[in-house]
């Protein structure tokens, strides 16, 4: 392994080390659907503020509690949504983290037999929301902007409804 090989992998560790305390730090004292509201507000005046062509969505399962769709974003992110919130919900990590473990070990998950690319995403949107004490039961997804982005506006709007509640 070369030396920018080595630092790319140093890199990609890092970003996957930040996104596992990120699942440990971002647990909610409760969930309701008025939670997934304003939770939904935060995302859309921080997407707004910024001018983001994005598709947000909170969803408990099969039922969805919060969606939206700003101006620029595109049925295709609907679609990117369903696949990045089944991944997340699935496997119990944001979605990003789903794709990076596999960059890293040279093994993509899309790449296992068993993987339905048409079913899931392992890419960057979607974050489990998760109350203390009771485990994951909803999430949090972002679509129309590059993965780590869409990850991070979820993170941060994560990050401040915690803050707030």
């Amino acid at each position: 392994m070369d030396s920018a090989d080595s630092k790319a992998a140093d890199q990609l560790r890092a970003l996957i080390a930040r996104t596992e305390l990120e699942i440990l730090e971002l647990e909610v004292d409760s969930f309701s659907r008025a939670d997934a509201l304003r939770l939904g507000l935060i995302v859309v005046r921080r997407a707004t503020e910024a001018n983001l062509p994005v598709a947000i969505n909170i969803r408990r399962g099969l039922q969805t509690l919060f969606h939206v769709a700003l101006e620029g974003s595109t049925a295709d992110n609907d679609v990117w949504i369903a696949r990045k919130s089944r991944a997340a919900e699935r496997f119990g990590v944001p979605s990003l983290l789903l794709g990076l473990r596999g960059e890293l070990s040279g093994q993509p998950i899309e790449d296992e037999p068993w993987f339905d690319v048409t079913l899931y995403a392992a890419h960057g949107g979607s974050v489990p929301i998760t109350v203390k004490g009771t485990g994951q039961i909803a999430t949090v997804t972002v679509s129309g902007l590059p993965q780590l982005e869409d990850h991070e506006l979820a993170i941060d709007s994560l990050r401040e409804f915690i803050a707030k509640q």
